[in-house]
């Protein structure tokens, strides 16, 4: 997957074995991914800022920051973990609840790097990061376009404007039996103007932050809220 023969085979093996599916010690404790997870995750962060300080030199923090975001997000390293066909080794107990997890194997992708950068060093997993994964599965130029960030934006937004913006988020009740789902309201000045659902209140309150986007331009919403000033004056 990486072109290059580990020295330590053992860090790579446990980098590929989910929480699900967690050797057990004889004293009690659990074997699995997640502490190389940890560390894989802080080392992807690292990387990352490096590669964007160079490759962006005239843009600012607030720039390099979001663009950080969407690169290390579950979402994106899941991605990346399917494309280069890590999702095909990882090691899991295969029920329909760990299976309906999204981001297992950006997970596993996060701990994979945690192994590298212990098995390799930081200077070999920031080449490999960069020159050979981000080279190749990553679509920068797309990523710099988009606008993923839609709570931050919507919050900035009301914020310049001087307007009070709320989020009422919850579990969905209409979700099916044993399925964790949530759903946000979006509230500006007290009138409910959005919402969304999602596997987490995160997602939730992004979607809800989405759909006003969707609905309401700017001067739109700018205009709605000015009348209803008007009204309640």
């Amino acid at each position: 997957l990486f072109g290059f023969v580990p020295h330590n085979i053992e860090l790579y093996k446990l980098a590929l074995i989910h929480k699900s599916a967690s050797l057990v010690l004889e004293d009690g404790r659990q074997i699995n991914n997640e502490r190389l997870e940890y560390l894989g995750d802080a080392v992807i962060e690292a990387v990352t800022s490096d590669y964007l300080y160079i490759e962006f030199p005239d843009r600012d923090e607030g720039f390099m920051t979001k663009l950080r975001s969407k690169i290390v997000s579950r979402q994106s390293l899941n991605a990346i973990a399917r494309q280069i066909g890590l999702d095909r080794y990882v090691i899991l107990d295969g029920s329909s609840n760990t299976l309906a997890q999204k981001h297992i194997f950006g997970d596993a992708f996060e701990a994979m790097m945690g192994a590298i950068y212990l098995d390799q060093g930081y200077n070999f997993v920031n080449r490999l990061l960069i020159n050979r994964i981000y080279y190749r599965h990553l679509a920068l130029d797309e990523l710099t376009e988009s606008e993923t960030d839609y709570k931050s934006r919507l919050i900035e937004w009301c914020q310049k404007k001087h307007h009070a913006i709320l989020f009422q988020t919850g579990h969905d009740r209409n979700a099916a039996p044993r399925c964790t789902r949530f759903c946000a309201k979006v509230l500006i000045d007290g009138i409910e103007v959005g919402h969304g659902v999602g596997d987490s209140k995160k997602e939730a309150e992004q979607r809800a932050s989405f759909s006003v986007s969707q609905v309401m331009d700017d001067e739109a919403c700018a205009l709605l809220l000015d009348r209803v000033d008007k009204l309640s004056s």
